[in-house]
């Protein structure tokens, strides 16, 4: 599949995704069994994975959302912008933020620092994915779908240039149409 400069090949299906899915949601139903969590997705990638995720948890929650962009095509640009910011109190509250990916990690401790400072009781987070560079800089996340090297990925959410959210699988980068030729 080609989208504007690059080839993707399928690289999770959707069904090992929902598997993973309803797996994190079991874990998270388990540990916040007696609390009442805030759910905080970080749109705008995270929204079909926050979607399915959230239909899986049965314990009382509640659901707000952030949005926060730090990327410019393929390329994390290393200035983190707070677009659209959650509207309600969070202090005291048991807080999961909901990523799609965890890449260099700047969005999530930007965040995780705010709530903090925000008083709020806990804060975890939740990443369908997670990427080699965060996993070396020791990026705290509490609950992991799947753990990737430095593969460009795309599909469930994930984006590029705001392209190739609406697909159910993910896929990956191969190569650019430069490289092919």
């Amino acid at each position: 599949m080609k989208i504007k400069d690059l080839e993707f090949k399928k690289f999770i299906p959707a069904t090992k995704i929902d598997d993973k899915v309803a797996e994190l949601a079991a874990q998270i139903n388990h540990d916040y069994k007696d609390k009442t969590p805030v759910f905080l997705p970080v749109l705008n990638g995270s929204f079909m994975f926050a979607a399915d995720l959230l239909k899986e948890v049965k314990i009382p929650c509640r659901v707000s959302f952030v949005k926060t962009s730090s990327y410019s095509g393929t390329m994390s640009t290393g200035q983190l912008k707070t677009l659209i910011g959650h509207d309600e109190s969070l202090f005291n509250q048991n807080i999961l933020i909901v990523e799609d990916i965890v890449d260099s990690g700047l969005t999530l401790e930007k965040i995780i620092e705010e709530l903090r400072g925000l008083g709020a009781k806990s804060v975890e987070a939740i990443s369908l994915l997670r990427k080699k560079s965060a996993r070396e800089k020791k990026i705290d996340v509490k609950y992991v779908g799947f753990d990737l090297e430095d593969e460009f990925v795309l599909g469930y959410g994930l984006d590029y240039d705001g392209l190739g959210r609406n697909y159910k699988d993910i896929y990956k980068a191969t190569r650019s149409t430069e490289e092919a030729k």
